[in-house]
């Protein structure tokens, strides 16, 4: 994704030189129809200014052929304008040890996935459908960069240590280092070099196409093929988490319904034999419940909207 300040290309909005635009990296659309009237600087709208562009542009970008100059345009607008998305999803992970910025990076990709899978015409908000992608993203990169098994910071401090004092010493020596010649140059004892390798097993997890050995002289295959093959169903686990105090919310009935049909995916005349009501019935409760659903669903994203607000108008006074 191109990245250009709209500092940089403000002297240039007027003008729109095609020449000076490709050499920025940005593409000419001055001549595009039906793109809306985009602010100097997106990251300064409001919510609801964001949210009403945002949904002009998804179905602009509907009617756009992907690679083409004007769709990279549209969604790196949209990118702009839902920017506070991210700010809001890295707030929750503010007291981890990464870098805001760092988060706030891979938040940013998270985001532009949303956008490439979104589809406006399903009627679900944007922001709605964005969040758990956003958020999710981030979890993958605190699991990939992060210890496997939390250890005391003595520790990870250690392991440092260790490694580089190996480092300094095989090549001052010419040869791997022994474990005395490590520990007197550290100055610790046997028994705490030990401790420091151990956790510096707990960096990092074992590997599922690692190959496990087998009765034989051959591997048997990988952990991952040892534990069997992708579930589905793991896919519903993010979208159960997001409508849990949702769920909370409904009656014993309503969460059997819901789980007799999600759950164990029983057609609703099954369900209407399990409960001893009618098909239709069902078919009336289920549509019920879901209103409740996308209702609380629509309250908590006004809610984010909320806070994003809050949050802006802060950063605003700051400034």
């Amino acid at each position: 994704m191109s990245s250009v300040s709209r500092d940089t290309l403000e002297p240039l909005a007027t003008e729109r030189d095609a020449e000076t635009w490709e050499v920025l990296g940005v593409p000419d659309v001055s001549d595009v129809p039906d793109i809306p009237d985009v602010p100097e600087d997106p990251l300064a709208v409001s919510t609801a200014e964001a949210r009403t562009l945002s949904v002009a542009l998804f179905r602009r970008l509907r009617r756009l052929r992907e690679g083409t100059p004007e769709y990279s345009y549209v969604r790196n607008t949209l990118v702009e304008l839902n920017l506070s998305l991210v700010k809001y999803a890295a707030r929750r992970f503010r007291n981890r040890a990464e870098p805001l910025e760092d988060i706030i990076q891979v938040g940013t990709v998270g985001l532009i996935k949303a956008i490439n899978r979104y589809d406006v015409e399903r009627g679900v908000e944007f922001t709605t459908f964005a969040i758990p992608t956003i958020t999710g993203e981030m979890k993958r990169f605190f699991r990939d960069t992060s210890w496997s098994v939390k250890v005391p910071r003595r520790l990870q401090e250690l392991r440092l240590d260790i490694a580089k004092t190996h480092d300094a010493l095989e090549q001052r020596l010419g040869r791997h280092p022994t474990d005395p010649e490590l520990a007197q140059r550290l100055g610790i004892s046997a028994a705490e070099l030990a401790e420091g390798r151990r956790a510096a097993n707990a960096y990092t997890a074992g590997s599922l196409d690692a190959p496990v050995p087998g009765d034989g002289d051959g591997d048997s295959g990988s952990r991952e093929v040892s534990l069997g093959e992708e579930e589905e169903a793991y896919d519903r686990i993010e979208c159960l988490e997001t409508l849990k105090p949702l769920l909370a919310t409904l009656g014993d009935r309503d969460r059997l319904i819901l789980s007799l049909r999600f759950g164990e995916e029983l057609t609703q005349s099954e369900i209407g034999d399990r409960l001893g009501v009618s098909q239709m019935h069902v078919s009336r409760l289920l549509s019920r419940i879901m209103d409740k659903l996308r209702a609380g669903l629509l309250t908590d994203e006004a809610e984010v909207d909320a806070e994003v607000d809050a949050e802006a108008e802060g950063e605003a006074e700051v400034c």
